[in-house]
């Protein structure tokens, strides 16, 4: 809630809301309208501090910061990504190779299935 986190960071509750109104910060509601602070908005909450108290940022300037590790977070996920492609298709191509290398058809392997006709052997 906006008291519990104003009085542990020793801010004033208007602050908090002049950062969520900036679009700094923003905190879940419940049904009734009540701001919760989740981990994510703690910690953006506490680099936002750190850039104003100990570094003398602006707010404009903490939004310039937090969009560019916003960018950062979102090319990180798709570095992620795109190497999980990579390492997938790297095995399709190894599996190819092998397979042109033994002479084995995984295309057609399951399509070409012949019945046999059961027979009795005499032993």
């Amino acid at each position: 809630m906006i008291s519990v986190i104003a009085e542990r960071y020793n801010i004033h509750p208007q602050t908090l809301r002049l950062y969520e109104r900036e679009g700094l910060i923003k905190p879940a509601r419940t049904a009734g309208n009540t701001r919760l602070y989740g981990q994510d908005e703690i910690r953006k909450l506490e680099m936002i501090l750190a850039l104003t108290r100990d570094l003398g940022v602006n707010l404009a300037g903490v939004e310039v910061i937090l969009g560019v590790q916003q960018a950062l977070e979102e090319a990180r996920d798709a570095i992620d990504r795109a190497e999980d492609h990579f390492d997938t298709m790297m095995k399709l191509i190894r599996q190819a190779v092998l397979d042109k290398r033994y002479g084995i058809d995984r295309e057609n392997a399951l399509v070409r299935v012949h019945p046999r006709a059961i027979t009795k052997t005499n032993k």
